[in-house]
């Protein structure tokens, strides 16, 4: 799976709403092997999957809401509309939002036909070096 996602993983859905891409979810379910959990959860999750339309309010908040849920490594798959689609997150938005929120973009992919996934991890997670957390 292009988005890193292993068996066994807990994974916590954000956003979801009728646009977002039910074979993508399909596919992330196969993969991990259990239900996404819906953000009413207490758990600790390996990866949260999000999903943003321009207008659903502010980023900054929500991507550092998903970090409680999140394990210490674990990434957030920012799910946004492509360009040209309603709700298109221009992608300097979300360039300026994640260090705000203590984070790092390291990778953006288009995962759907209508939809573009952007990896945001905590900054600790991309450095590299001796103390580099497994």
């Amino acid at each position: 799976m292009r988005l890193g996602i292993q068996p066994d993983w807990m994974i916590l859905e954000i956003g979801y709403g009728d646009d977002s891409d039910d074979s993508l979810r399909a596919e992330v379910v196969a993969t991990c092997g259990s239900p996404l959990l819906e953000n009413d959860t207490s758990e600790v999750v390996d990866a949260v999957i999000l999903w943003w339309r321009d207008g659903d309010g502010d980023l900054v908040d929500q991507l550092v809401d998903a970090l409680t849920y999140l394990t210490e490594n674990g990434p957030i798959w920012l799910m946004t509309p492509k360009v040209g689609r309603d709700g298109h997150v221009e992608a300097s938005e979300i360039q300026d939002a994640a260090p705000t929120a203590g984070l790092s973009v390291t990778s953006t992919i288009p995962i759907a036909k209508d939809w573009i996934a952007t990896k945001i991890a905590p900054r600790h997670a991309s450095k590299s070096g001796p103390n580099k957390k497994k």
